[in-house]
């Protein structure tokens, strides 16, 4: 592997990964809780961490001293206040070792595929984006692209695909995370796709797979907003409608790991025909290929063969911008269901913060005051305040960086708790 140190002496480390509150976790070894602690913090002395984790100096010491000879993390001379020069022996503080590990997070979607490369501590080293025609692909199809977007993105962070440890790789849909499997989605001609295994055959390393909505709320778990929170809720709106959920600083996945499934919720009865083949669907009424069949009968357009679904809504957006009638009223009844779906997700969940994210975002109709006015109404009245919503018209890195969180903590888990695996042998 080519090294990818960093300097000794990094006062601006910023840490990944979730700020949990001090003394809030006792479940997990404490070896992992001392080594997540370093890796949120981004640079943080021992006695910190004894202090956070409410254990002795000298067992935190132990467990430190273990992780630096395993090569996970390092001394860093910590700054001084004021940058001024002092006597005695420097102050010392943990970190993450940067170059230990390497990871690739990617994103496969309807209309462009992601990816990044970035090292340990989480720090981005390369990342890259490929556009592609729309459709479902076969397995053999899909596993092309993945394989040509790595080596490309791995030719940006000058270093091989044999360099990384693992990767994170997302598609939108149902994806059973824990099994590796996909049980449908709109970039798969087939159904029930075994494509973590597939995929790691393929490239030759351990490939996690992953909802792109949960991607998402693990970027904002790991580098985003919700780094501080225990609970919130992001809602993502795309080419379809998605949701992920974090509860005890830790995603939800359910049962199967397939639940948070906003989108398929039911908002009409026999209503509008869904890419899942269901109907009534949230998304039907609120994603992308709503809003252009909305614009394609109210406003008498034709949706070329081959036209690019984005030049549609983005005539579709200029027209309701300048004032144009039958345009407004379609983004604002895809903002009246969209009300009636986080009003759900207030109800349901009562998380501390909801986000919106995804491409969509850039269409303000869409969250318009009204639009979060009528969730508000729609809400139960507790006579408390109501969740903020926030807006994150992130690109589509965003995706692959919640892929590279993904394989971060795949790739902890395995280095730090090893007793799972002869468990369960």
């Amino acid at each position: 592997m080519k090294p990818h140190e960093p300097e000794r002496r990094t006062p601006d480390r910023v840490g990944c990964g979730p700020l949990i509150a001090p003394l809030s976790e006792q479940t997990r070894p404490l070896r992992q809780q001392v080594f997540e602690r370093v890796r949120a913090a981004g640079l943080i002395p021992r006695v910190q961490v004894a202090k956070e984790l409410a254990v002795s100096p000298a067992s935190v010491t132990t467990i430190t001293q273990e992780l630096i000879e395993s090569g996970l993390i390092e001394e860093v001379a910590a700054p001084r206040d004021g940058d001024q020069p002092g006597r005695g022996r420097p102050a010392v503080a943990l970190g993450v070792r940067a170059g230990a590990h390497l990871v690739a997070g990617m994103k496969l979607s309807d209309r462009e595929h992601t990816a990044v490369v970035v090292d340990f501590a989480g720090k981005l080293i390369a990342g890259d984006v490929i556009p592609r025609r729309p459709g479902a692909m076969n397995l053999p199809e899909l596993l092309d692209a993945m394989d040509t977007l790595l080596h490309r993105v791995c030719t940006k962070a000058d270093i091989t695909p044999r360099d990384l440890s693992a990767m994170g790789l997302g598609v939108p849909g149902f994806v059973d995370c824990e099994q590796g499997m996909v049980m449908w989605s709109s970039v798969l001609a087939d159904r029930g796709v075994a494509l973590a295994q597939a995929a790691t055959a393929r490239i030759g390393l351990p490939v996690h797979i992953d909802n792109d909505a949960n991607l998402v709320t693990l970027a904002e778990l790991w580098f985003g907003a919700g780094r501080s929170l225990a609970d919130f809720a992001v809602v993502t709106i795309e080419h379809g409608v998605g949701m992920g959920c974090v509860i005890n600083h830790r995603i939800y996945r359910g049962a199967r790991g397939l639940g948070m499934e906003l989108g398929h919720t039911k908002v009409q009865l026999d209503g509008a025909l869904c890419r899942c083949g269901q109907r009534g669907c949230l998304e039907a009424y609120v994603a992308d290929y709503a809003l252009a069949r909305e614009a394609t009968t109210a406003l008498n357009w034709a949706h070329k063969e081959g036209q690019s679904m984005n030049v549609l809504l983005e005539s579709l957006y200029d027209h309701a911008k300048a004032g144009n009638t039958a345009a407004r009223s379609i983004f604002r009844r895809a903002g009246r269901y969209l009300a009636v779906g986080l009003s759900n997700v207030v109800n349901l969940f009562d998380p501390s913060l909801i986000i919106l994210s995804g491409e969509r975002m850039r269409y303000d109709y869409l969250y318009a005051a009204e639009t979060l006015a009528e969730m508000e109404q729609l809400a139960i009245s507790t006579g408390r305040p109501k969740p903020p919503v926030k807006i994150h018209a992130w690109g589509d890195l965003l995706w692959a960086h919640g892929a590279a969180a993904l394989a971060l903590h795949e790739v902890s888990e395995r280095l730090l708790a090893p007793s799972r695996e002869v468990a369960a042998q």
